[in-house]
């Protein structure tokens, strides 16, 4: 589903620097433990713990270290208690949270933690609270009524990301000046120029709030992993160790459903009787601009389906999301990042408790997966079109009670092509050829539809490489070529030849000179974009073709038409920029207006795999900012040793003040990525800082 159910459930229920040493000091039978952190120059807490729990302690200090407001804020709206802590602003947050009972919830998931991983969460957990006691001056005033921060508060922040807005997003409307999603590549020993596998991770997520990621290094007895973590998070989400990685993309999944309710009285209809709602009533805590509180009392309503909410249109609806009872999502990942095989991955994955995003794996062995993951409804009846509307409430058999097990779900290892892919498509485009045909699956478990211009990139960018190197695989992932451009440039071009005119010529003159990427340097992609921006599927010669899903849609069925708004397109540019040729980086810019650099890559829709969104600047409207897209990136061959080239598009700090908060600008504008440091004599000659914390830890 598209990003339209938390705005809509927003629309319902507005209806209704230096060197630090902390220790932690327990009585009675406990063990000493110590944790050191080495802040590399890129802000990169290395942990290493005496015990796999103390270096979760670090990893829970060092995070709180870099976003302690931005934790403790996403910390207290998982509570429910955000619009008591900070006011009316938070209160559609609180309304959402509570009514799904999310707090309430995570006090059952604590009981419910794998007895391997909950010394793990409540290590981490003491580490942000020990932060917080030893750095008071550290954290914003209005922040501190939300500590101690409690593991319960955790694993509510997941379920609330991961389940309500990730999930959940699409059926309740959320707003997002992107849609959440990814790049990956795992790429086979038979494709490899070195003979080794490798693993390309690339989400792309708005550059603000939960989807912000923590880079970080983990290191313990019998652990090591790299990678990055959502923030608020207790374990990293995208990772690699010594023998293995994996990355995540947003698939196209549909594990949640909004059913349109008939109602009757006070109830509802089900199944040609009357039903009687259940009901909750909630009072929220809402702080005035004068401090005082103000209770405002709700009364929620459940019917069979789920959670209740009434449009302003007077319309009800019920809501049914997977994943929000699964207790061990963050214990799945540390699992995973255990992991030494193909074989412990997959026991771990097969937990099922990860609700969604596709998982792309590689290892030093030379395997390579794709795993269409999540839990999927399992439905009566309906295929993917009828599930993405609303569904009749009012029958009982579409309300589903079980979730497809892990051999039900597309997975591909290994496949000849010595490739997989994803860049938020269906399973069926994992490869090339394609090796996953849908015929055998339920016609709900993900659409066959028309393959998108990234998608084509993403394949057309390895497909014909037989010997990728490291370095050119950091290249396609840098890529800012436009797969539109690639297709019909060289038809729009003939055209001009055809019915020119003075500007026509001016413009035909810029493209023909244009190399065809969105580089910071890039002339006449502003003026390309402008021209496709006006595009639409019924001006192509030959559609999208199963037959040549990467080479399709081509041509144009009316060339006078396409110069006619290429016209146009040379008239607003014109207009706006007073030339044709302007840089794309002199208008597209990444950072903040005064520390800024010229931006590179772009919108999805072009068929650009640097996915940059950008959005006008408010104070300066020709000046256009990057808001979301290329988060965390990491290359990874699997050699011997693991070598990685990472980057965090933009830096790993978000606490005011920080040195690591947005530091990273120039490095994106230059298209660069830095070594991951693995080993403490490279991250000494990177040194920018050392902590050693001790701790007490309950044998």
């Amino acid at each position: 589903m598209n990003y339209s159910i938390v705005c809509f459930l927003l629309m319902s229920l507005m209806a209704t620097a230096q060197p630090t040493t902390y220790k932690t000091v327990k009585t009675g039978n406990s063990a000493a433990s110590t944790v050191e952190i080495l802040w590399d120059t890129a802000g990169v807490p290395h942990v290493y713990g005496q015990t796999v729990e103390a270096m979760y302690y670090g990893f829970g200090y060092a995070q709180m270290e870099n976003h302690a407001n931005l934790l403790l804020r996403l910390y207290g709206q998982a509570r429910g208690r955000a619009a008591e802590y900070w006011g009316p602003s938070f209160l559609d947050s609180d309304k959402i949270v509570t009514l799904f009972g999310v707090a309430e919830q995570a006090k059952k998931h604590y009981t419910q933690q794998p007895s391997d991983y909950k010394p793990c969460l409540d290590s981490f957990v003491r580490g942000l609270n020990a932060y917080a006691k030893a750095h008071p001056e550290a954290i914003g005033d209005e922040f501190k009524q939300v500590l101690p921060i409690t593991p319960q508060d955790v694993l509510a922040h997941i379920t609330r990301v991961i389940c309500l807005e990730f999930i959940g997003g699409s059926e309740a409307g959320a707003a997002r000046v992107m849609l959440p999603g990814s790049n990956a590549y795992a790429i086979a020993p038979i494709k490899s120029a070195s003979k080794k596998a490798m693993l390309m991770a690339n989400p792309h997520l708005p550059w603000e709030n939960f989807f912000l990621f923590f880079e970080a290094h983990l290191n313990g007895p019998a652990f090591m992993a790299y990678g990055a973590s959502l923030v608020g998070q207790p374990v990293l989400n995208i990772a690699f160790n010594e023998q293995l990685g994996w990355t995540h993309t947003v698939n196209t999944i549909d594990a949640a459903d909004r059913y349109a309710l008939t109602l009757q009285d006070d109830g509802y209809r089900l199944d040609g009787s009357k039903q009687a709602f259940e009901t909750k009533v909630v009072t929220l805590q809402v702080r005035q601009p004068d401090g005082q509180l103000k209770p405002q009392s709700i009364t929620y309503r459940y019917s069979q389906h789920g959670p209740v909410m009434q449009t302003k249109d007077g319309k009800t609806y019920a809501f049914r999301f997977a994943g929000l009872t699964n207790p061990g999502i963050a214990a799945q990942h540390h699992a995973m990042a255990k992991a030494k095989n193909l074989a412990d991955f997959e026991t771990a994955v097969q937990r099922m408790q990860l609700p969604m995003f596709n998982i792309i794996y590689a290892d030093k062995t030379g395997n390579i997966l794709y795993l269409f993951n999540g839990n999927v409804p399992v439905r009566s009846e309906g295929d993917w079109p009828f599930w993405q509307g609303a569904i009749d409430g009012a029958s009982s058999k579409y309300i589903w009670t079980k979730t497809h097990p892990y051999q039900d779900l597309p997975r591909v290892l290994n496949p000849a092509s010595g490739f997989v892919q994803n860049a938020n498509d269906a399973p069926w485009s994992c490869t090339f050829p394609s090796v996953v045909n849908p015929g055998p699956f339920p016609s709900y478990m993900s659409p066959v539809i028309p393959l998108r211009l990234r998608p084509q990139r993403s394949i057309n960018l390895v497909k014909d490489d037989a010997a990728i190197s490291f370095g050119e695989l950091a290249g396609y992932k840098l890529n800012t070529g436009l797969e539109a451009a690639d297709r019909f440039l060289d038809d729009l071009l003939a055209a001009t030849e055809q019915y020119p005119d003075s500007l026509i010529q001016q413009a035909a003159s810029v493209l023909k000179a244009w190399d065809k990427t969105t580089n910071g340097d890039s002339r006449g992609a502003v003026l390309f974009t402008s021209w496709f921006d006006q595009f639409n599927p019924g001006m192509v010669a030959i559609g999208w073709d199963a037959g040549r899903p990467v080479s399709t849609p081509d041509g144009l069925k009316d060339p006078k038409k396409a110069v006619d708004l290429l016209r146009n397109a040379a008239n607003q540019v014109l207009k706006k920029y007073g030339r044709l040729d302007i840089a794309w980086g002199d208008i597209n810019r990444f950072g903040p207006a005064g520390k800024d650099y010229p931006a590179n890559g772009g919108s999805e829709q072009y068929g650009i795999y640097r996915t940059i969104h950008f959005v006008p600047d408010r104070s300066q409207p020709q000046i256009n900012r990057a808001v979301a897209g290329d988060t965390y990136v990491a290359i990874t061959e699997f050699g011997e040793k693991p070598r990685a080239q990472v980057s965090l598009s933009y830096g790993n700090a978000s606490q005011p003040g920080h040195k690591h908060n947005g530091d990273s600008w120039k490095r994106m504008s230059e298209k660069k990525l830095r070594e991951a440091l693995l080993e403490k004599p490279a991250i000494l000659q990177q040194l920018e800082r050392q902590e050693t914390l001790r701790l007490t830890l309950t044998p």
